[in-house]
């Protein structure tokens, strides 16, 4: 069919074009450049324990982490590497495969499905090559220290905070 109407002369709109939600890949590959580059100047230019005051609330210490969120099972006998590896991979598998059967159009759910992944893949990446994840951001008030973290953290930690908007988003959408 011509996409010209015949009858009136001019162009008959266009339908929008709606992005595949696989096209938001490459914020997954942006958190695992900036994840890895990071990580790397720390271990350049930081000793291991080394503390460097950014702000009175925030210092940059190189910290190894061979276990989970919060070093849950860092202190296991290294086991803990494969399992976290294994189920990293897995993991990275059902977001890809979630991400790309995705309807096309979304964007918020494509979009922390792409942050999830960039950070599982960046931690994966350290674990895989070290044996436990690099962090260095280290958030404090006082003397007391919250646990540190590093951008891959990060991108997990927002892309769950998104995914869980969008459930709620999607939920009120149902209930009106």
């Amino acid at each position: 069919m011509n996409a010209t109407d015949p009858s009136a002369g001019t162009p008959a709109p266009m339908p929008p074009q709606r992005t595949h939600p696989g096209a938001w890949l490459w914020l997954s590959v942006a958190v695992v450049a900036l994840d890895q580059a990071t990580k790397f100047l720390v271990t350049r230019f930081l000793e291991l324990y080394e503390r460097v005051e950014v702000l009175p609330v925030l210092n940059f210490t190189q910290l190894h982490n061979t276990g989970a969120a919060f070093s849950l099972l860092a202190g296991a006998d290294g086991w803990q590497r494969w399992f976290f590896i294994g189920l990293a991979v897995t993991v990275s598998t059902a977001l890809i495969v979630w991400l790309w059967r995705l309807p096309r159009g979304g964007k918020l759910l494509p979009v922390a499905l792409a942050l999830i992944l960039g950070g599982a893949i960046g931690n994966l990446i350290d674990r895989a090559l070290h044996g436990y994840v690099i962090d260095f951001i280290h958030v404090h008030w006082g003397d007391a220290f919250f646990p540190a973290f590093n951008i891959a953290d990060s991108a997990i930690t927002i892309g769950a905070a998104l995914l869980i908007l969008d459930a709620l988003r999607d939920r009120g959408v149902a209930k009106s």
